[in-house]
């Protein structure tokens, strides 16, 4: 029976041999292209002019076995040793008869500290370009902050200096301390890890991330690595580098809220100087009492003016000054209301004299007299002779009382308009009942 042609064929009845699973293996391993792989080189043996190595990764518990056949570990020996950072051009290759997987090496090249820094120069641009470094994104410092996070090596000179530092300075300054590996593969991802824990802690309002000096790629490297720089830049609470020396630029130092050029200058940044502000606040009461104390007597000099003036010498003139105006005001406003008073007076009394001389009873007075004639609608007064009949009964109203008469004859309109003119030219007399007499007569 034939063997099945794919392993999707393969069934309980059906099964490959091993040795042709392990050559199927082989063939679909050994189809990959070369790469190019980055790691740590832990172990370097040459035998019979191969080259036995261990390829380690920088940061993670990962290895292969690595070989360099004869043609390749000849320009190996001299140029790579354990403990080397290199880079590899690499094929998988299994064994069939173990199934032992490793990698054949067909280059390998130290990776140089130029190498490196040209790779973390490429990293900062490409995060520059990002925005990562903008100084809009960067956080200011807590003018004293209760407690500080800090982050250092393992009993480091850095983590004494910075505590030492910030005590001096301010010795009721409290820390919150994580101690992780500053140098070395793992060294960005413990870092990054204690980060966050201060990050979560509510408690801790600015983080320190301190290392001493020491060599360039044990400085720079660990703390220019992205995955370190972008949970920097992710942090909610302002992070502070200080790394190495003042020479010493790792990418750390571009996206942190605040640079340190060393350990020891971090405690500047971190707290205020005790002593100094005792002495700023002994200084300002200093110049604040001598301030009141100039307040005080420029206040005095002005009430010693103000009670030498003659007012205040001698308060009662301002008294007896203000009484005679006072005084005099008061007669003057006496004097105003009787000059008020008899101007009123006299106008009320030409005001009655004219309202009298205007009154129907002045004319009656004078002689004149109002003559009725008795209508539909009771008595009305009689302005027309013509309106009157011979017989009519009239009332006749005088200065004092009235009369009934009965009209004997009426005369013309024109005649009773040449009487009125005679009697203007006469002497003016009232209509007295003996005129009316007389006229009746005639």
């Amino acid at each position: 029976m034939s063997e099945p042609a794919q392993a999707q064929d393969t069934s309980a009845e059906t099964p490959w041999p091993l040795s042709t699973y392990s050559g199927k293996l082989k063939a679909h391993i050994e189809a990959a292209p070369p790469t190019w792989v980055e790691g740590q080189l832990v172990e370097f043996n040459l035998r019979n002019g191969n080259a036995w190595m261990t390829l380690r990764d920088l940061e993670q518990e990962v290895s292969f076995s690595t070989v360099a056949w004869r043609n390749v570990a000849g320009s190996l020996n001299g140029t790579v040793q354990p403990g080397s950072r290199v880079v590899a051009l690499v094929r998988p290759n299994l064994y069939e008869k173990s199934g032992r997987l490793s990698l054949v090496a067909h280059q390998m090249k130290p990776v140089g500290l130029g190498d490196l820094l040209a790779r973390i120069e490429q990293l900062k641009q490409r995060l520059a370009a990002e925005g990562l470094f903008r100084a809009d994104r960067k956080q200011p410092l807590p003018v004293l902050p209760g407690r500080i996070g800090l982050i250092t090596g393992r009993n480091s000179d850095a983590k004494k200096d910075i505590l030492r530092n910030t005590h001096a300075r301010w010795a009721a300054a409290q820390f919150e301390i994580r101690e992780v590996a500053t140098q070395g593969p793992s060294a960005p991802q413990e870092v990054a890890a204690a980060l966050a824990q201060l990050d979560a802690d509510p408690a801790v309002e600015v983080i320190v991330i301190a290392r001493g000096g020491g060599a360039l790629e044990e400085v720079v490297l660990p703390f220019s690595d992205e995955r370190l720089i972008r949970a920097v830049a992710a942090a909610q609470t302002p992070v502070v580098s200080a790394i190495g020396h003042e020479a010493d630029r790792p990418l750390l130092d571009e996206v942190a809220d605040m640079r340190a050029s060393t350990p020891t200058g971090a405690a500047k940044l971190l707290v205020l100087d005790e002593a100094q502000e005792r002495e700023a606040l002994t200084n300002a009461r200093a110049r604040m009492s001598a301030g009141v104390e100039r307040v005080i007597g420029r206040e005095s000099e002005w009430l010693a003016t103000l009670r030498s003036r003659p007012v205040l010498a001698q308060p009662q003139d301002m008294i007896t000054g203000r009484a005679q105006e006072l005084m005099m005001l008061r007669r003057r406003s006496l004097f105003g209301m009787e000059t008020a008073v008899r101007r009123g007076t006299d106008w009320i009394t030409q005001t009655r004299a004219r309202v009298r001389s205007l009154s129907p009873q002045s004319t009656l007075d004078r002689g004149y007299a109002v003559v009725q004639t008795r209508g539909a609608a009771g008595w009305d007064v009689l302005r027309d002779a013509g309106t009157v009949s011979p017989g009519d009964e009239l009332s006749v109203m005088v200065a004092s009382g009235e009369l009934t008469a009965r009209a004997e004859q009426i005369y013309p309109e024109d005649r009773t308009a040449a009487h009125a003119a005679t009697s203007a030219q006469a002497e003016p007399a009232a209509t007295t009942p003996d005129t009316q007499n007389r006229e009746a007569a005639r």
